[in-house]
C-alpha cells in the first residue's frame, strides 16, 4: 500500500489505469496518464538537479499543472509548497526566501510580475513557466525555463524517502505577525486522507469538486482524499457562487467542500438539477450558521451534511456525522478516525463535562512543527497531558489554542480561538455566539463580531454585516431580544463586502485593524 504521496496515483494506475483523475474546464485526465505526466515532471525536477528535501514553490491556479507539480515534488524527493495565487508578489516573495525554495513552478501572467521581487531569493535556482511564454529581459540568478522544453535524457532514481520525510510545507495566516509555515510529512497527508475518506465513505465512484485554493490544507485534501480511494477531482476556479452549482449539474459532483462564506452565498441559490447528484457536502474553516445550514438542509433534501473542525498543524481534528445534524446542530462532533482529541485545562488536566478547556489533538496527524520557527513550534507543540504509558521518549501534541468544551456524551462544542475571544466588562464572550444569534435574526447576509479596545469596558463589541435590505439600527433592535446586555454590540457597520483571506475565511485581522481606529474616532 502507498506510504509516499506520489504513490497514491501510482498504484491506481497499475489498479485501474482507466479511471478518471482529473477535470479540468472540458479536458479529462486519467490515472494512467496523469502518472506518466508525474513521472515526466520528477524527471525533469531531477535533472535540475533537485537535491532531497529541497523546496520546489507551486504559484498557480488550479490546472493540471498545479497538480503534476504537486506530485512530481513528492516523486523526485523533493517537498512542494503551494502558494495561493491570490496573493501578492511581495507575499510570494517572502514565502520563497522564508522557505529556501530551489525550483518555482508558475505562470507567465504571474512571473512577469514577480520576477523584479526573485532578485532577493538567493537560493532559487530554476524558475518554470507553464505557459512557455516568459523570458527575462536582463540576467538574473536563477534559471528560466519552459515546461514543454523540460526532459531528462536519462532516468534518474528518485531520492529516498521514508514517510516520516517532509512532503509538503503550506503556509497559514497567523494571529499577528507573517504567515507561518506548517510542515507536513507524508504520513500525516496519508493518514489524514485515509481517515477523511473513511467517514466521509468515499469511492472510486466519487467527483469531488475542488473550489478552495490547494494552498489550504482542506483544499488540498480534496486532492489526497479523491486519489487515496481513486476518485476523480474537477478542478473549479471560481467567479460567481452560481458557478459552483453549475459545475455541479454539468459534471455530476458528488462530493462538495466549503467554508461558512461560501455557504452562506450558496444557500440562498436555487440548486435545481444539482440536488441529484451531490451525495454529501462539508464544512470547515469555521462554525456553519445555523440559519445558513437550514437553507442548504431544505434546498439539498437528499445531501448529507457534515460539519468539521481541523487545523492546518494537525489537518481535521472532528467532524459530525449527518445523523446527529439535527440533535446536535452546534456540535462539531468527536474525533475523526485514528487521533484522539482532549479538552483541557492550562495545567494540562483533563476539563469535566461542559467545562471548557483548550482542544489538544494527538495522533499521527500531528505535523512536523512550523518551518524555521522553533519558539512558535514550542508554542504549539508540547508534550501530550496526563499520559503516563512508561515511554522513555516524549510524544508531542497540538495545542490548538481553540477554546472548546465536551458534553457527557463525548460531542465537543467550538466555543472561540483564544485571540479572538472578547472580554468585555468582566465577561468573556465568544464572537460566534453572537454571530449565530445576529444569522438567526435573517436579517444579515454575512457577519463578523469583533472585540475593540474600549477604555471603561476593556473591550466593546463591534459587530460588522453585510445585508440585503436591513438597516445597523434594524438589527440592533433584533439583537436588543436575543442577547443579554454584556453581549449587546457597541456599534454595529453594515457595509458592502465582508473582507475575507485568501483561503476564503473571513479576514478578522483586517477587519479590526480598519474598525479600530474607525470605532475610537466615533467615541472621542
Amino acid at each position: 500500500m502507498p506510504k509516499l504521496l506520489h504513490e497514491f496515483i501510482e498504484f491506481t494506475s497499475t489498479q485501474s489505469p482507466s479511471n478518471t483523475a482529473l477535470r479540468h474546464k472540458n479536458e479529462s485526465l486519467d490515472y494512467q496518464n496523469l502518472n506518466k505526466e508525474i513521472v515526466s515532471l520528477g524527471q525533469a525536477l531531477l535533472e535540475l538537479g533537485v537535491s532531497a528535501g529541497e523546496r520546489i514553490g507551486i504559484y498557480l491556479p488550479k490546472r493540471f499543472e498545479t497538480v503534476f507539480s504537486f506530485f512530481a515534488a513528492s516523486y523526485a524527493g523533493a517537498v512542494f509548497v503551494p502558494i495561493n495565487p491570490l496573493l501578492k508578489p511581495e507575499q510570494v516573495a517572502y514565502i520563497l526566501k522564508d522557505c529556501n525554495v530551489r525550483i518555482l513552478i508558475s505562470s507567465h501572467d504571474r512571473l512577469s510580475q514577480l520576477h523584479e521581487f526573485l532578485i532577493d531569493c538567493h537560493d532559487l535556482m530554476s524558475v518554470i513557466d507553464v505557459n512557455n511564454k516568459f523570458t527575462l529581459e536582463k540576467k538574473f540568478h536563477f534559471n528560466t525555463l519552459h515546461l514543454e522544453s523540460l526532459s531528462s535524457p536519462k532516468k534518474h532514481s528518485p531520492h529516498r524517502r521514508i514517510d516520516s520525510d517532509i512532503a509538503a510545507i503550506l503556509y497559514t495566516s497567523g494571529s499577528t505577525g507573517k504567515p507561518k509555515g506548517v510542515v507536513l510529512s507524508h504520513k500525516n497527508m496519508i493518514t489524514g486522507a485515509k481517515s477523511v475518506a473513511e467517514y466521509l465513505n468515499n469511492t472510486s465512484k466519487d467527483n469531488l469538486l475542488a473550489v478552495l485554493p490547494f494552498s489550504f490544507d482542506y483544499g488540498l485534501s480534496q486532492l489526497t482524499t479523491a486519489f487515496h480511494v481513486g476518485a476523480s477531482v474537477t478542478l473549479l476556479d471560481y467567479l460567481l457562487p452560481r458557478d459552483v452549482i453549475k459545475a455541479i449539474e454539468k459534471f455530476k459532483i458528488s462530493g462538495l467542500a466549503g467554508v461558512p462564506p461560501l455557504w452562506n452565498q450558496l444557500a440562498n441559490l436555487n440548486w435545481g438539477e444539482a440536488s441529484k447528484t451531490l451525495r454529501y457536502f462539508t464544512n470547515s474553516g469555521g462554525a456553519m450558521p445555523q440559519a445558513t445550514l437550514k437553507l442548504l438542509q431544505d434546498a439539498l433534501p437528499n445531501t448529507e451534511p457534515y460539519l468539521m473542525y481541523g487545523l492546518t498543524e494537525a489537518f481535521r481534528s472532528t467532524y459530525l456525522p449527518p445523523s446527529e445534524i439535527n440533535n446536535r446542530p452546534n456540535s462539531m462532533g468527536k474525533a475523526i478516525p485514528n487521533a484522539e482529541v482532549m479538552v483541557v485545562r492550562e495545567d494540562g488536566s483533563p476539563c469535566a463535562p461542559g467545562e471548557p478547556g483548550e482542544l489538544v489533538h494527538r495522533g499521527s496527524l500531528v505535523s512536523l512543527g512550523y518551518w524555521n520557527d522553533s519558539l512558535k513550534t514550542a508554542e504549539h507543540f508540547k508534550p501530550v497531558p496526563t499520559k503516563e504509558n512508561g515511554l522513555t521518549l516524549t510524544e508531542i501534541a497540538v495545542w490548538s489554542g481553540d477554546t472548546v468544551k465536551m458534553d457527557e456524551d463525548g460531542f465537543l462544542y467550538f466555543i472561540s480561538r483564544k485571540d479572538d475571544m472578547i472580554k468585555t466588562s468582566g465577561y468573556r464572550v465568544s464572537p460566534t455566539e453572537v454571530e449565530e444569534i445576529i444569522y438567526a435574526t435573517g436579517l444579515v447576509s454575512e457577519v463578523a463580531a469583533l472585540g475593540i479596545t474600549h477604555p471603561a469596558l476593556g473591550q466593546a463589541i463591534v459587530v460588522i454585516a453585510t445585508t440585503p435590505e436591513a438597516t445597523a439600527e434594524q438589527i440592533l433592535t433584533a439583537c436588543k431580544k436575543h442577547l443579554p446586555n454584556f453581549m449587546m454590540p457597541a456599534h454595529i457597520e453594515v457595509i458592502d463586502l465582508i473582507p475575507k483571506n485568501p483561503n476564503g475565511k473571513i479576514d478578522r485581522k483586517q477587519l479590526a485593524s480598519k474598525f479600530e481606529n474607525h470605532f475610537q474616532e466615533m467615541n472621542q
